[in-house]
């Protein structure tokens, strides 16, 4: 039985729109905000009201809404699409927590996470591997997992969850093995890009592919993922990233995030693995596919050098894609990994990534390109729809 779920406000800095194409770069800087001692919060066993983002059908702007959330309860299947309140990557403050929860109090600083660590499975009990048996991702189940039931409503009508967060709320209720304790000297509006997209990219070249000082490195996609794969490589020592994509207008900006070379396949009049074996004689070390497009998977795993070259997977297809590449490319000894989430334990191992950005050898704020008060969260998505930018942070307190 998994005990009960710790309630977080998500703090003004808190949501992430994923955005396409241009970024710009802000200096890091450390927050000077004094941490506070853990008291046990007023609302603790409250129903609290909030504004939320409410998604009511396909196709229409978000809704705010004024819900009621229920508190955490102890021990903590499909349901219908909609009304269901959106969002995963975010940054927070523990509220409140339910019966039974023991490793967060009031006042600790959190990613939430659209995936989990139970702990118990042997999934969580492997070294190799970040794929919960209990807590993994589940786009159908919008209700808790205990009871199945919802903590958002309105006016008694259910509002479902969504990937077990929920963040488009100023509060929101999530399982304790979906959290990851962060340094509070953090600073949320800049970690909380952390808790998806640009892990699930850093993680893919530094825990998967895990490319050596000097190596090359293809890059398929230069969007928010790709350009984390990117910086994995610079932070690796790669002595070329290769950057891939069909959009010219991505190349400039992915110099910030370490890629010296690009190669648009539009302009190639042969296939692209190619064009980068003659680049690199023979094959790059190490290849990061972000796009989910099949044609640029191939490529992504013919293109690396026969003997020792690594092809990494993290795009998502279609579920019923199927993948062909010739025998011989893995009998020549190039190996072929799918990588889920960067290959990282939420609870485990997020904390060390904040510390990189804390120690500065991660720069996040170049992700950073947009802000909107939560009150206009449908501007963000409009950004996303038109490509402008990579990551867009919602303030929850606007």
């Amino acid at each position: 039985m998994i005990k009960a779920l710790p309630v977080f406000h998500n703090n003004h800095y808190n949501k992430i729109i994923r955005q396409a194409t241009n970024s710009c770069e802000f200096s890091p800087r450390k927050t000077q905000t004094p941490v506070p001692e853990p008291t046990m919060s007023s609302s603790a066993g409250l129903i609290i009201p909030c504004k939320a983002a409410v998604a009511w059908e396909a196709g229409k702007p978000l809704v705010m809404e004024q819900v009621e959330v229920a508190p955490p309860q102890a021990l903590e299947g499909q349901t219908p699409l909609f009304p269901r309140i959106f969002g995963h990557e975010a940054s927070g403050i523990v509220e409140s927590v339910g019966e039974g929860v023991n490793d967060f109090q009031v006042g600790d600083h959190v990613l939430p996470v659209f995936t989990g660590e139970c702990g118990q499975c042997r999934h969580c009990k492997s070294e190799e591997s970040n794929m919960c048996d209990l807590l993994r991702i589940n786009t159908d189940r919008g209700f808790m997992l205990n009871d199945g039931k919802s903590r958002f409503s309105i006016d008694g009508q259910p509002i479902h969850h969504f990937l077990g967060t929920s963040t488009f709320s100023e509060y929101t209720v999530v399982h304790s093995g979906s959290l990851a304790k962060i340094n509070p000297l953090a600073p949320l509006d800049k970690v909380c890009v952390l808790s998806c997209g640009i892990s699930t990219g850093l993680g893919s070249t530094l825990n998967v592919a895990k490319p050596k000082q000097g190596s090359t490195v293809a890059i398929f996609g230069l969007g928010a993922v790709g350009l984390a794969a990117a910086e994995g490589a610079r932070i690796a020592g790669a002595s070329r990233i290769i950057g891939i994509d069909l959009n010219p207008k991505r190349f400039e900006e992915a110099k910030k995030f370490g890629v010296t070379e690009f190669v648009n396949p539009k302009d190639q009049d042969r296939p692209i693995q190619e064009v980068i074996a003659e680049m690199t004689d023979g094959g790059v070390d190490r290849s990061i596919e972000c796009t989910g497009n099949i044609s640029a998977m191939i490529s992504a795993f013919e293109c690396v050098h026969d003997g020792w070259g690594v092809a990494v997977l993290v795009g998502v297809p279609n579920k019923e894609a199927v993948f062909m590449t010739k025998p011989i490319n893995l009998l020549s000894e190039r190996t072929l990994k799918g990588s889920f989430f960067g290959n990282y334990k939420p609870r485990t191992d997020l904390p060390s990534v904040v510390e990189m950005y804390m120690n500065k050898k991660l720069d996040v704020d170049k992700f950073i390109t947009h802000r909107v008060p939560f009150s206009e969260i449908n501007k963000a998505f409009d950004l996303m729809l038109k490509g402008e930018g990579l990551r867009c942070v919602i303030d929850m307190e606007k």
